[in-house]
């Protein structure tokens, strides 16, 4: 059992959330203010309110309550799916689900939400249009590369395919210099630390800053590795089953690719990232596993520089072994 006098399970979605109370039972209410206000009027007095991490949906709603001062913890869509397979559901609709995570509230230990500030709110709506931006120009690449190929039959979609190219060039540059002058305003200190380690490039650095709120969701390396998703999962049972360890890969995957592409010069220029690349390829292992271990081990530094407060010094090995 939890501390608080009722959990609240919420299911939301574009128009409407479905609400179950651990007292108050199944209610449903409008996703928008006026909704928030009847559903925070009818909260008893210390409530919990549990929900999923579904991108757009719960964010105005998580914010909403954290203002109210209301207890309101956001979960990873895939803590409650395992909750709900585990317990052999085979119902799935709006009010199950609202149910079910009003029973994962009440049985689980989960997080408080802290609110995202504004500086914070709009760092992320950038690097989500960024990454979609570039999708879209390494597409237009591969179209452009492809009309080559073909000896340009049409010189109007040749032409139409470069315009497009050339405005998303001039957009992704925009959105990078407005992202580096919003977390200059607040971790600038933060930004040119990062930047000491080898390998860590500017946009790994930015990015880290922005998704961690300045290293201040994690209290140790171990669990921000395993948020990004580059922690060994491994598969044995008894002497029959022995599946290779792989990364997990539940986790950030725009920043674990970030990683990995930094972890081709880390292994090159930071001293670490070199011992620990060289020592995996010496035992014979691959060398996709070993830039792995090289992105791990870039994680920890950031982690253990950002915490101590001092810059990238290879001679100085305490500074890189906080855990």
């Amino acid at each position: 059992m939890n501390k608080y006098n009722e959990t609240f399970g919420i299911d939301i979605s574009k128009a409407v959330f479905d609400c179950y109370g651990s007292i108050q039972g199944h209610l449903q209410f409008k996703n928008d203010e006026t909704g928030f206000r009847k559903f925070q009027k009818m909260l008893s007095k210390d409530s919990l309110v549990v929900m999923e991490a579904t991108g757009y949906y719960h964010y105005r709603f998580a914010q909403f309550l954290h203002h109210k001062s209301i207890a309101v913890s956001v979960v990873n869509p895939l803590s409650i799916k395992r909750f709900i397979q585990m317990k052999l559901s085979k119902v799935k609709t709006d009010k199950s689900d609202a149910k079910a995570i009003c029973e994962y509230g009440l049985t689980q230990e989960v997080g408080l939400y802290t609110a995202l500030t504004d500086v914070q709110s709009e760092c992320l709506q950038l690097f989500r249009l960024l990454d979609s931006f570039i999708k879209k120009r390494t597409a237009s690449k591969n179209k452009i590369h492809g009309e080559e190929v073909l000896g340009v039959p049409s010189s109007w979609v040749y032409r139409s395919l470069v315009r497009n190219k050339k405005h998303l060039d001039k957009e992704i540059k925009g959105i990078e210099a407005k992202l580096l002058s919003l977390v200059k305003q607040d971790q600038q200190n933060q930004l040119t630390l990062l930047q000491s380690i080898p390998g860590l490039g500017l946009k790994t650095a930015l990015f880290l800053i922005v998704i961690t709120d300045g290293f201040k969701k994690f209290e140790t390396a171990s669990q921000l590795c395993s948020y990004v998703g580059i922690t060994p999962t491994i598969r044995e049972s008894g002497s029959s089953v022995r599946v290779r360890a792989r990364i997990s890969k539940v986790g950030n995957r725009k920043l674990r690719n970030l990683l990995f592409l930094c972890s081709f010069t880390a292994c090159k220029h930071n001293k670490g990232c070199r011992d620990i690349y060289e020592r995996i390829v010496n035992k014979g292992k691959s060398k996709k596993l070993a830039l792995i271990a090289v992105s791990n081990k870039l994680l920890k530094q950031a982690f253990a520089i950002a915490k101590s407060g001092h810059p990238y010094d290879p001679t100085f090995a305490s500074v890189l072994k906080i855990n």
